[in-house]
């Protein structure tokens, strides 16, 4: 609502800075909003005022201000990352060029390269994208890599400068630099996370032959749909309020009924009656349908518990104590 009442240029310029999940994801919003009053609009521009009213953009060269506000924004872990990417510069815009391609031109353009690569590649991606290339990668290499995105800890300016060049990207830096924190268990499982079920199973079953220890490693990290059963009322509510009541409906289509009371009871009486209703008329519904709503509530989950607003439960808890 707010880049619409901005107009066409002021839009374009704030949707300049955006990644492309997010350019995507507000590009079809913006496209579905209709019938918006003069007071939903004046109430979106009061909350912006207020909330930019003691903004500055002083000081904003400082590389250790812009670290110090990633840090309180993220968390350490997460600034950590994001820093990383900013310091690597020009020799990332190869990798940037990637994050707007379609996940099926990545797949085609990564499938012959060796596995390395293709792991480094994946790590620094959006982890739903990747979910998505890896699922289209010939499936003789899929194990190899995820296996490879697990045990990555750091990728030397020399891999990016060998990565850039396959890309056929101008590489501007000099090779001297810092290492980028990428990779890792958490950020493999968190790719197994955005592909099918069933290829998930298979291929965290194929790592476990090669080396069961990081299988497991893994699928400790994993968080599915299910284990939102153990999460503490607080983050199921603050959650509903961040999900469509349409994404909910399909999401519990396939769950069990300890899932479902989970909703049921964090949600006001007269909410909980509508839903079941809503459940019991529903007729039947692609699995597909069911498993994309299951990974996008999933998304927004992973997302508020990155945040700080939610503390995830189930597998990987441990994190959290």
């Amino acid at each position: 609502m707010l880049l619409l009442s901005l107009g066409e240029q002021d839009a374009a310029e704030v949707l300049r800075h955006m990644g492309p999940r997010e350019v995507q994801k507000l590009g079809i919003t913006m496209a579905n909003l209709e019938d918006i009053s003069q007071t939903q609009v004046n109430g979106v521009l009061e909350d912006f005022l207020d909330s930019v009213g003691n903004h500055t953009a002083l000081g904003m060269d400082s590389q250790s201000y812009i670290r110090n506000v990633l840090v309180r924004a993220l968390g350490e872990e997460k600034a950590r990352g994001l820093v990383d990417r900013i310091s690597l510069g020009g020799s990332a815009q190869g990798l940037e060029m990637l994050k707007w391609m379609e996940p099926r031109a990545v797949a085609d353009i990564l499938r012959d390269e060796h596995p390395q690569i293709v792991a480094i590649v994946l790590a620094y991606l959006d982890e739903e994208q990747s979910g998505v290339i890896l699922s289209l990668l010939p499936e003789p290499l899929r194990a190899e890599v995820l296996m490879r995105v697990a045990t990555l800890d750091s990728v030397q300016p020399a891999a990016l400068h060998e990565l850039n060049e396959i890309l056929e990207v101008q590489v501007s830096s000099s090779g001297k630099g810092q290492s980028a924190n990428v990779g890792g268990v958490k950020t493999a499982a968190t790719i197994l996370n955005f592909m099918d079920g069933h290829a998930e199973s298979e291929l965290i079953e194929k790592v476990k032959e090669k080396d069961l220890d990081l299988g497991q490693q893994i699928q400790d990290f994993m968080f599915v749909f299910e284990d939102l059963i153990d999460i503490d009322d607080a983050s199921i509510q603050a959650l509903i309020r961040e999900i469509s009541s349409e994404s909910l409906l399909l999401a519990l289509k396939g769950s069990e009924e300890k899932l479902k009371e989970k909703f049921f009871t964090n949600v006001s009486r007269r909410a909980a009656e509508m839903l079941r209703d809503d459940l019991e008329a529903q007729g039947p519904v692609r699995v597909s349908e069911v498993d994309n709503a299951q990974r996008e509530i999933l998304s927004i989950a992973r997302r508020m518990a990155d945040d700080g607003q939610i503390v995830l439960g189930g597998r990987g808890a441990s994190e959290f104590l």
